[in-house]
């Protein structure tokens, strides 16, 4: 069984966090564990119809942002990863720096000290140097950079088509398979 952290930051766009938690929800044989920060609700509020409560309904294990005793506080705790969407710049610099002063960056620390996989979709534009110096060095770090980005060649109907575009790339860094998503079949060019 697979085991995958999902942290939902405080950057506008938490229905990616809440999306994949609803996709991996009836995988069964994935376990997730969610910490949220203290602003979803705030955001879930102003984005979505849904309640913080039913969000982590979705998830098998739900943990305070500040109980920095938590399993998932440990590298000794096995996890194949850990998805931080959406990714504030506050939580990008936070996981970047080594500051983790609460359990969502600590998570994200000991993914990248285990050399797990720590996949972050950050929610900003424009981006000023600072970001982008603090994407590269998240990369460099060993994160997976996943900016929420629309794939046009699928012809998306709707923003749940956007959103699912991104969320099943997400899945495929993780090895699970998705198969809502519409993928480029290729096209032969004519010599």
């Amino acid at each position: 069984m697979k085991k995958i952290i999902i942290g939902i930051g405080g950057a506008s766009g938490v229905i990616y966090g809440v999306r994949l938690l609803k996709k991996l929800h009836d995988v069964a044989d994935v376990e997730t564990h969610l910490v949220m920060s203290q602003t979803v609700p705030i955001n879930l509020k102003y984005e979505t119809d849904w309640k913080p409560g039913d969000v982590r309904d979705l998830a098998d294990v739900n943990y305070k942002v500040t109980d920095v005793a938590a399993a998932i506080a440990s590298g000794s705790f096995k996890t194949d990863g850990m998805v931080v969407a959406a990714c504030s710049m506050k939580t990008l610099s936070g996981i970047v720096n080594s500051y983790a002063d609460n359990l969502l960056l600590r998570a994200a620390d000991v993914c990248l000290k285990d050399r797990r996989k720590l996949i972050l979709m950050p929610r900003e534009t424009p981006l000023h140097a600072g970001h982008c110096k603090l994407l590269y060095e998240a990369s460099m770090l060993g994160a997976i950079v996943a900016p929420p980005m629309p794939a046009m060649y699928a012809r998306p109907q709707s923003v749940d088509d956007l959103i699912d575009h991104s969320i099943g790339r997400v899945l495929d860094l993780l090895d699970i398979e998705c198969d809502f998503i519409n993928r480029w079949k290729g096209d032969k060019v004519d010599s």
